[in-house]
């Protein structure tokens, strides 16, 4: 019984040396093979990093591995904190070396065309004609006064702008900006985009009330915009009827 445990002891002793023996080796090769040729430090990913994933998140899910200058990658990461407030925009897998361009701020992923939405507003859509905005000129960025034109209780019809300052977040059917001098035009005052033949779809940036004004007004009556520029002049606004639209009302 001794003997098999002095046995067993042995072949125990025997394996963690030859381990330790056989790590010394690679290392070692690993260290001739790279004598004489120029190394950096690269950061690799060490555990799956989903698309989205911010460079907070990083520190424990990658690693950093030496490799010849002539195997890393332009664009690679040597330190996560240069990419703090980004995100990552595709699937990063074990064994990929860090780049910066698979990185981006949370601005930069919005789609072309359109605004970020503020936070604590919701966006709501519209279908207008042109004529109803601003000949179709409108774009993302934008701010509008909302009018509504309905008939009231009594028969009679009226207009009001109900909301002020809304933020137009995307335009979609407006045609391109005409640039003139690019199609060797010359420039003249009717320079620019062409009328929509078509209706265009207004994305706007509003709360819940304002919500419900726009909505009201798509389902039951019809929407005027107008393109409100800094320094507008918002103010002397009142419900116009029949009887109010050139001034005094009638009896």
């Amino acid at each position: 019984m001794r003997r098999r445990l002095l046995a067993a002891s042995a072949a125990l002793v025997l394996l963690l040396v030859g381990t330790v023996v056989l790590v010394a080796y690679v290392r070692g090769a690993e260290s001739r093979a790279l004598a004489g040729v120029e190394t950096v430090q690269v950061l690799v990913v060490d555990q799956p990093i989903p698309e989205g994933t911010p460079a907070e998140q990083l520190p424990g899910l990658v690693r950093t591995e030496v490799l010849p200058a002539k195997a890393a990658l332009e664009g690679r990461v040597t330190d996560v904190a240069t990419l703090a407030g980004r995100l990552s925009t595709v699937d990063l897998l074990p064994g990929e070396q860090l780049l910066s361009s698979r990185f981006a701020r949370p601005d930069d992923l919005q789609t072309p065309g359109t605004v970020a939405v503020p936070e604590g507003l919701q966006e709501v859509s519209v279908l207008l004609e042109p004529q109803r905005a601003v000949g179709g000129r409108l774009t993302a960025g934008d701010t509008v006064g909302i009018f509504v034109s309905l008939t009231l209780p009594d028969g009679r019809t009226a207009s009001h702008v109900v909301l002020h300052d809304v933020l137009v977040t995307q335009v979609q059917g407006a045609p391109a900006p005409v640039d003139a001098a690019a199609a060797g035009q010359p420039e003249t005052a009717s320079s620019g985009s062409p009328a929509p033949s078509s209706s265009l779809m207004v994305t706007l940036a509003v709360t819940a009330a304002q919500a419900e004004k726009v909505v009201f007004g798509a389902e039951h009556a019809t929407l005027w915009f107008s393109l409100e520029p800094d320094g507008a002049d918002l103010g002397g606004t009142a419900p116009v009827t029949g009887d109010t639209i050139y001034g005094k009302a009638t009896s």
